[in-house]
């Protein structure tokens, strides 16, 4: 629970230092780890000297001051408080804006990592860390004290669950082949027709997620059997123990979970060995969470295909054997690159600053790499 708003009255020339004192002591007490312990009590002090509680003071009578990474997003955050001061850092390596005390509210580029994560650090007053990005495990562990991190979930789930089945329809219905056929100014219609088709196929979903379920559901109108797996069972969705007996059932493995301890290496040579004959792997997760060696050998032998917009190392070297693969359809990182990603994404950060200043519980704050 966010303390951070208090109600009395005082005299017009002391109302402001009281709210910075408010202000500040919520944060003092967040890096400690102590604000809702402590706060109630104060509040009750508060009450007490001030018995007269008929007006509510928000915090966001106190400047604050906003980071983001992406000129996009200026006019995109032209209606918040006037107190809230929003500024331009595109990269930590950039002239900073000004001086970095203040900045409370952080929204670093997208597909953020090194330096990027370590800047972090040098933000002393820093409060919240905004995500554009659904995975959020660059900065997992590496968050200072005091400061809760946000992932942008929601805001992929139309970009990525296109991309997914724009991958899974490029590959039933042989479109590279064809780009193939037409580069070489070929009529390839004896080399690859009849295609297959999307229609009756069963799909295994792992990871039911919002893009998952955007998935799922971008995919009922193609008459298929879609089957959900999560960490956790629940009514509709299995749990990830038992993904051995489903994989051999399915006609394409969907990977959409996050990148943690627990789904790095995911995808190893057992998890491709009982995937069934001309099976379809489709990663939009995280290159790690697949096994690039065994993924390599199990598609060099012809028994599976894989269409993926990740890989590990990324990019993928220029002199790997994956890139001349017939059965191997790569992106580069894009599926949630499109040109609306910025609008939906910055209606959430302001969404977000409104929240922190009223002082109400953000949303998808990123616990245990979730």
């Amino acid at each position: 629970m966010r303390l951070e708003t208090v109600r009395f009255v005082v005299d017009d020339e002391a109302h402001a230092d009281y709210h910075r004192a408010v202000w500040l002591l919520a944060d003092a007490l967040a890096v400690i780890g102590a604000r809702d312990r402590v706060v109630p009590t104060l509040l009750a002090l508060f009450e007490e000297v001030l018995p007269n509680r008929d007006h509510r003071l928000p915090l966001s009578s106190v400047p604050v001051k906003v980071w983001i990474a992406h000129e996009a997003g200026l006019p995109l955050l032209t209606d918040l408080p006037r107190d809230v001061t929003v500024e331009l850092l595109t990269t930590p390596d950039a002239p900073l804006p000004s001086d970095p005390a203040g900045v409370r509210f952080w929204v670093p580029p997208f597909l953020s990592s090194g330096n990027v994560v370590n800047f972090a650090g040098k933000l002393a007053d820093l409060r919240v860390i905004q995500l554009l990005s659904a995975g959020a495990d660059a900065w997992v562990g590496r968050v200072p004290p005091g400061v809760t991190l946000h992932d942008a979930r929601g805001v992929h789930s139309s970009s990525t669950s296109e991309w997914i089945v724009a991958a899974i329809l490029a590959h039933v219905r042989d479109l590279p082949g064809f780009i193939r056929g037409q580069a070489a100014r070929e009529w390839s219609y004896a080399r690859y027709a009849p295609t297959d088709e999307l229609a009756g196929k069963r799909v295994l979903i792992v990871g039911a997620g919002a893009i998952g379920e955007a998935t799922a559901a971008r995919l009922d109108p193609f008459d298929v059997s879609v089957v959900r797996v999560a960490r956790t069972a629940r009514p509709g969705v299995h749990g990830i123990d038992e993904l051995p007996a489903l994989l051999p059932e399915a006609d394409v493995v969907v990977l959409i979970v996050p990148l943690t301890a627990e789904t790095r290496g995911m995808v190893d040579a057992d998890f491709l060995a009982r995937m069934r004959d001309g099976a379809l792997l489709v990663n939009a997760a995280r290159g790690p969470v697949v096994d690039t060696a065994a993924l390599t050998d199990a598609l060099a032998g012809g028994r599976l295909a894989a269409a993926v917009d990740v890989t590990d190392p990324e990019p993928l070297p220029a002199d790997h054997p994956l890139w001349e693969m017939p059965n191997f359809l790569l992106t580069p990182h894009v599926a949630g690159s499109v040109r609306g990603l910025m609008p939906r994404a910055y209606r959430l950060v302001g969404d977000q600053i409104r929240r922190y200043l009223a002082g109400q519980p953000l949303i998808n704050e990123v616990r245990d790499g979730y």
